[in-house]
């Protein structure tokens, strides 16, 4: 295999992907948003239900995949769904070696698409009136989170991300920026513990001042331990028995090993070049993810779940009302406001056509997952695909032309919409450092 180790060039494209790890690898969200061209639209600061046609073109669909695979893309799955009416669909392969296609139906890692599952249960657990949302967070978890910031930190914070704690990924990878291949080799088969990734969190410098949204995946971890606390009960399975259970979905699940039970893709990381050729990274432990990012699914899956929990089969009204609290998830440029905003564990976007919908993206190495509906889940698109971190950077660490991920936007801008292929750009509308590479969304 060729650069089994690095290459003579490595050295310089260390210190490039030093540059861009110190902005956006801190947090590591951006699985599945590409890092597009930031598009000057105006937006409101609250979510409508975005226009759509009552009928799904299936051949602008297989068209629109096609091209997500011809601009770089591997392999991807999807499934897009206007009421009763369904499409799904597979582009290229699932095995970069064998050739073997990829199929609309298999399993797929959804990374910090956990998260909503995760904020789904804290609910449940609000309305049974065992955790108050505004209470401290070291009200139930005084020596994990003491002092100040135990005070200080409230459950929202942790579910919007505004709670000032920083990432663990960093700390949880040692060597991930310096030689990403290697430490991802050296972790693929290790058992993390959910209060260590806490603790390496809080220890880290916090990225922003508490009541600033800034996506950290240790307040998802964090939240974990809060629902074992209060039930008594492993959280991974709670989630299974009381959120994806009560969603009735087949496919979807907590691994119990490195391996993904079900058929499936290889999943291919390339680390924005570094890892050359991209490695397969689809058995991997993960108990580095956990309730912030280490559920299965399928995308048909994935849909079910978001129709159900967004007609409110999965949350009582009060408590799915809480969940579509926004906040900024940027600070928006003088003048114009926010097309993105964050909710507990589920955020509203505007798209480059100018709809909002309500959803979640994820990304693990090498799979990248989006999942996006209309505030009332009639129409929605899911996409699950095998090539991560295939953006670029210049020396500056600033972005080059991202052709797969102005793809990715233009397919699932299309799907939702339904406007034709000519109105939708592609570029992404939201600011380049929100959208900026990072490892678990």
């Amino acid at each position: 295999m060729r650069n089994a180790h690095p290459s003579p060039h490595f050295g310089h494209r260390r210190a490039r992907l030093a540059a861009v790890a110190s902005a956006a690898l801190l947090s590591l969200t951006a699985g599945a948003l590409p890092a597009g061209a930031a598009a000057p639209l105006p937006a409101s600061a609250t979510a409508s239900v975005a226009p759509t046609t009552s009928h799904l073109d299936r051949k602008a669909l297989r068209g629109s995949l096609d091209a997500f695979h011809r601009a770089g893309m591997y392999g991807a799955c999807s499934s897009v769904r206007d009421g009763s009416e369904q499409w799904r669909g597979a582009t290229g392969v699932a095995d970069t070696g064998t050739g073997r296609p990829m199929r609309p139906d298999y399993e797929h890692r959804i990374g910090s698409i956990t998260k909503t599952f995760t904020s789904v249960a804290v609910l449940q657990q609000v309305a049974g009136g065992r955790i108050d949302l505004d209470a401290p967070i070291g009200d139930h978890l005084p020596e994990l989170v003491p002092g100040e910031r135990g005070r200080e930190v409230t459950v929202r914070m942790l579910l919007n991300h505004t709670s000032g704690i920083a990432d663990y990924i960093l700390p949880a990878f040692p060597g991930l920026v310096t030689d990403p291949g290697r430490s991802l080799d050296e972790g693929r088969f290790r058992t993390l513990d959910p209060e260590e990734l806490a603790r390496l969190g809080l220890a880290a410098e916090p990225p922003a001042p508490r009541g600033t949204h800034s996506y950290a995946n240790t307040n998802y971890i964090i939240a974990g331990l809060l629902l074992e606390k209060v039930t008594g009960q492993d959280p991974e399975s709670y989630i299974t028995e009381n959120v994806i259970r009560k969603a009735g979905l087949r496919h979807t699940y907590f691994p119990r090993s490195a391996r993904i039970s079900g058929p499936h893709a290889k999943m291919y990381e390339s680390f924005y070049g570094t890892i050359d050729p991209p490695r397969d990274y689809s058995v991997y432990d993960m108990s580095w993810a956990g309730t912030a990012g280490a559920m299965v699914s399928t995308m048909n899956d994935l849909n079910d779940f978001y129709r159900r929990l967004l007609g409110g089969k999965l949350l009582g009204a009060a408590e799915l009302r809480e969940m579509k609290t926004t906040v900024p998830a940027y600070e928006p440029a003088p003048g114009q406001e926010p097309v993105m905003r964050y909710g507990l564990g589920l955020y509203t976007l505007k798209m480059p056509s100018g709809g909002w919908y309500w959803g979640h993206d994820g990304g693990v190495f090498g799979a990248g997952t989006w999942a996006l509906s209309t505030e009332d889940g009639r129409r929605q698109a899911a996409i699950g695909y095998n090539l991560m971190k295939y953006e670029r950077f210049g020396e500056d660490g600033t972005p080059l032309p991202d052709p797969i991920g102005n793809a990715l936007f233009g397919y699932m801008d299309g799907a939702l919409s339904g406007a034709p292929a000519e109105r939708v750009t592609g570029a992404s509308p939201v600011p380049q450092r929100l959208l900026a590479p990072e490892q678990l969304r």
